[in-house]
C-alpha cells in the first residue's frame, strides 16, 4: 500500500514488491534478498547515471564567482554576487573570472566565453563591448558597468532553463509511460492466470507455477523501458549545452532528429549583419584611393552605418583621410563637406538625381553592382560623379561549410527567407550553397513561406536571431536562435538557441539529434526483445527469479550505458 501511495498506481516498484513478498511467502529467503538487493543496486547505479549528466549542467554555476569587486564611494568592496545590482561598477582582474554580465566601462582584454557560447577561440573586448558572467578575463584589467542583477544572469537562466529542459518528457518517453500503465495491470493478470490455471486445470503442482508467476512479475517489470527514453534525453542536453547549444526539451530534441529542410533568415544569421565595402571604383581622372579617402573624411561626421562601413574601411586599407568641414546631411539621401578646399557629395544614386547630377559614365558600373546584391554610394564633386562605392553585407565565416556538413548530416533542402532585396538575397544564396531564395518578406510573410513549407516537406527547421524572425520561429518544427548569448528574448523564445555565433554548431546539433533518436529506438527495441525472449521459459516452466533478475536488471543497465555514449558526442570545432 505504502508503494502504490508513493507511485500513484501500478508501476515497476509495485511489480517487484509483488515478488519479494511473494519468495518471502514460499519461504525462498534468499531469492527475496537477492531481488531487493538487486532491484536497489539497478536503482542506485540508474540514479547515479542520471546525476552525473545533471552535474554537467550544475556545473556551469560554479563558474561564475561568488563575490563581485564592486566600485562603491570611491572604494573597491568584495561583494556577494547575488548583492550586486544593475549600474554597479565592478572591476575584474587579469585571470579572473567574470562573476556578472555588463558593458565594459574602460579597459581590453580578451575573454575566454568558451562556458557560456562553446566558442573556442579567446574574443577581445573593448569599451562598449557585453561581457557575460561565468567567461575569464585572461588578460587586461577591465571596469565592467554591470547591465543585470547578480542572479539574474545569462548563466542563471542559461542553468534554469537546461534543468527545466531535462525535466520535460519527450514524445517517446510520453508513449512508454503510457505503455506501461496498462502494461503492468496486464502482467500482473497474466502472472496470476499462470500461477492458478496449470494447476487447476492440469493438476499441476501449485508451488512450482506461484514460483513461475513471481519470476514472470520480475522479467515483466518495464524497468529497462521506462529509463530507455529519460537517460538518453538527459545525457544529450548535457552534452549540447557544454558546447554552446541549448536545447529547451526532449520533444525539440527528438525533432531535430527527423529534419529534412532547413530555412534561414540572411541578414544576421548567414550574414554578419554589418555592411562591408566590396569594390571602390574610379571615374574619369580620379583613382580609387581618392574616392575612397573623400568619401570617409564626410562619412567621419555621419552616424550612418554605410558611412561607418566606408570610414572602417579606409583605416584598414591605411588611406590617409582628409579633414573635412560645412558638413551637411540629408536624412536618408547622402552628405555634403568641403574637403581640401573642393565641395564634395556622397549619398544614393537617388540624392545625385535630385541635386541634378548626371550619372552618364557610371549607370552600367551602378546597375552591374546592383545585380551582384550590392549596395551602391556615389562620390562627386561640383560638376559629376568621380566614383562609387560597394558595400554589401558579409558572408558569415564558415556558413558555406556549415550548410555542406547539415547536407551531410541529412538535411535535403536549404532555403533563404528574407527581408532584402531579391539581388542581395541571390548574391548571398550563391556564395552560402542555398537551394531557394525568397526575398522582399515581411516578419508575417516568413511565417507563411515557413508553414508552406511545413506543408511541402514536414518536417523544418528556422534558424533566425530569435527577436524579429519570432513569428517563423514559431511557426517552424524546431525554432533555432543564433547568438543567443545575453539576448533574454532568443532564450525564451527558441526551441533551440545556439549561445554563440557559429553555425557550425547547426550540424552539430542535428547529428545530436538524429543520435539520440537513434539510441533510444535502440533501447526501447532491445528491452521489448530481452523481455519477450525470458517470458518465452515460463511455456516450459524453465524461468527462475535469478534469471528473471538478471535479465531485468541487465537490461536496464545496459540502455542506461547505451544512452550515456550521448555524453560523449563531442562538438568538433
Amino acid at each position: 500500500l505504502a508503494v502504490l501511495r508513493n507511485t500513484g498506481g501500478l508501476d515497476m516498484n509495485v511489480l517487484m514488491s509483488l515478488a519479494a513478498l511473494g519468495a518471502l511467502g514460499i519461504g525462498q529467503f534468499e531469492e527475496a534478498a537477492v531481488v531487493v538487493f538487486l532491484f536497489s543496486l539497478g536503482n542506485a547505479l540508474q540514479g547515479y547515471t542520471l546525476e552525473k549528466t545533471r552535474r554537467a549542467i550544475s556545473s556551469l554555476v560554479e563558474l561564475a564567482p561568488t563575490q563581485a569587486l564592486v566600485r562603491r564611494d570611491g572604494e573597491l568592496q568584495a561583494v556577494p554576487v547575488q548583492e550586486v545590482e544593475a549600474g554597479d561598477v565592478v572591476v575584474v582582474r587579469p585571470g579572473e573570472k567574470i562573476p556578472v554580465d555588463g558593458t565594459v566601462l574602460a579597459g581590453s582584454s580578451s575573454v575566454n566565453q568558451a562556458p557560456i557560447t562553446g566558442e573556442s577561440v579567446p574574443v577581445a573586448k573593448l569599451e562598449g563591448d557585453a561581457v557575460l558572467a561565468g567567461s575569464i578575463n585572461e588578460h587586461g584589467s577591465l571596469e565592467i558597468r554591470v547591465t543585470r542583477r547578480g542572479d539574474d544572469t545569462t548563466m542563471a537562466r542559461l542553468v534554469h532553463l537546461v534543468e527545466e529542459a531535462q525535466a520535460q518528457r519527450a514524445p517517446s518517453q510520453q508513449l512508454v509511460d503510457r505503455f506501461a500503465r496498462y502494461y503492468t495491470p496486464a502482467v500482473i493478470t497474466a502472472a496470476g492466470l499462470v500461477a492458478v490455471l496449470p494447476p487447476l486445470l492440469g493438476g499441476q503442482p501449485f508451488a512450482k507455477w506461484f514460483y513461475e508467476a513471481l519470476a514472470m512479475l520480475l522479467v515483466a517489470c518495464p524497468c529497462a523501458l521506462v529509463i530507455s527514453t529519460p537517460v538518453a534525453i538527459v545525457a544529450a542536453i548535457g552534452t549540447a549545452a557544454r558546447y554552446g547549444v541549448l536545447i529547451k526539451g526532449g520533444a525539440h530534441l527528438e525533432e531535430l532528429g527527423v529534419l529534412s529542410v532547413t530555412a534561414f533568415d540572411k541578414t544576421g544569421t548567414l550574414t554578419v549583419g554589418r555592411p562591408e565595402v566590396t569594390a571602390v571604383v574610379a571615374l574619369g581622372e580620379a583613382t580609387p584611393s581618392q574616392v575612397l579617402s573623400i568619401a570617409a573624411a564626410i562619412e567621419m561626421r555621419s552616424e550612418h552605418l554605410l558611412g561607418a562601413a566606408i570610414l572602417e574601411h579606409a583605416r584598414r586599407t591605411g588611406t590617409q583621410i582628409p579633414e573635412a568641414s560645412d558638413f551637411q546631411a540629408v536624412p536618408g539621401l547622402g552628405a555634403a563637406a568641403t574637403v581640401m578646399g573642393q565641395r564634395y557629395r556622397v549619398g544614393s544614386t537617388r540624392y545625385f538625381n535630385l541635386q541634378g547630377f548626371s550619372l552618364a559614365g557610371a549607370e552600367e558600373i551602378v546597375t552591374r553592382l546592383q545585380e551582384e546584391g550590392n549596395t551602391v554610394v556615389a562620390v562627386g564633386d561640383e560638376e559629376k560623379v568621380i566614383g562609387v562605392i560597394a558595400l554589401a553585407d558579409a558572408l558569415r565565416p564558415g556558413a558555406r561549410e556549415a550548410i555542406r556538413a547539415l547536407r551531410e548530416a541529412g538535411i535535403t533542402r536549404v532555403v533563404m527567407l528574407t527581408g532584402d532585396t531579391a539581388p542581395a538575397a541571390r548574391a548571398i544564396a550563391a556564395r552560402a550553397g542555398v537551394d531557394e531564395v525568397r526575398a522582399e518578406l515581411l516578419p508575417e510573410d516568413k511565417a507563411m513561406a515557413v508553414r508552406e513549407l511545413v506543408g511541402a516537406y514536414g518536417k523544418v527547421a528556422m534558424v533566425g536571431d530569435g527577436v524579429n524572425d519570432a513569428p517563423a520561429l514559431a511557426a517552424a518544427t524546431v525554432g533555432i536562435a543564433m547568438g543567443a548569448a545575453g539576448t533574454g528574448v532568443a532564450l525564451e523564445t527558441a526551441d533551440i538557441a545556439l549561445m554563440g555565433d557559429d553555425l557550425a554548431r547547426l550540424p552539430y546539433a542535428l547529428r545530436l539529434g538524429r543520435r539520440t533518436r537513434a539510441i533510444i529506438v535502440q533501447n526501447i527495441a532491445f528491452s521489448l526483445v530481452v523481455k519477450g525472449l525470458v517470458l518465452l521459459l515460463v511455456v516450459p516452466g524453465m524461468l527462475t527469479l535469478w534469471l528473471a533478475v538478471a535479465a531485468d536488471m541487465g537490461s536496464s543497465l545496459l540502455v542506461t550505458l547505451n544512452g550515456m555514449r550521448l555524453m560523449r558526442v563531442r562538438h568538433q570545432g
